[in-house]
């Protein structure tokens, strides 16, 4: 009898042990799946700016229009919904009336870039919902009337809410977080020129 007792209680203890690897596995996929959605959409927003660029007018190179580097142009920031459900439930089920459909090639870039906006927001917040998406320009030439000058470096970053676990202190990256005082973020970060 002693035996079995035994026996019963180092099986619990390898028990517990695959049920903490289970547990740890979970959030780890969910971390990983969350980093590969944002990798891909990064990648996705770099081809549709590269993919509708065009010849500045100011100088030699390429630009993409203003738009794109418009805050409102992501995240569902033009856009509201009557019925409060989340994000992509409310906007990405159905194209919203007020966004041209530039399947047709009829758009011109000002509505390319609110169509493309609209459609990598919903790609980002299919998979998590509290991801956001920012396009931004470090602009290198002020004098002209370009938001994002030719060979201006472009950032492309998707951020979402990090997650702890076990009371684990993660060293957080300061690009992710600029500031100290603001919910702790993870984020895929990339930068290009046209």
């Amino acid at each position: 009898m002693i035996e079995v007792l035994v026996t019963l209680f180092i099986l619990a203890i390898g028990m517990l042990g695959v049920a903490s690897l289970q547990f740890i596995g979970a959030f780890s996929n969910s971390d990983a799946l969350n980093r590969a959605n944002a990798v891909l959409v990064a990648q996705q927003t770099a081809e549709r700016l590269r993919a509708n660029s065009f010849v500045s007018a100011s100088f030699s190179g390429l630009v993409a229009d203003d738009r794109y580097f418009d805050p409102d142009t992501y995240n569902f920031k033009q856009l509201s919904c009557g019925s409060g459900e989340p994000g992509w439930e409310c906007f990405c089920k159905d194209k919203p009336a007020s966004i041209r459909d530039c399947n047709a090639n009829t758009c011109s870039s000002a509505e390319l870039a609110t169509y493309d906006g609209w459609q990598l927001t919903c790609a980002a917040t299919k998979i998590n919902p509290s991801v956001t998406l920012d396009v931004s320009c470090n602009d290198n030439n002020l004098a002209d009337a370009d938001a994002c000058s030719a060979g201006s470096a472009q950032q492309i970053m998707l951020s979402w809410p990090a997650e702890n676990w076990q009371n684990i202190d993660r060293k957080l990256n300061p690009v992710c977080n600029p500031s100290s005082d603001a919910e702790p973020r993870d984020c895929v970060l990339l930068e290009l020129v046209l």
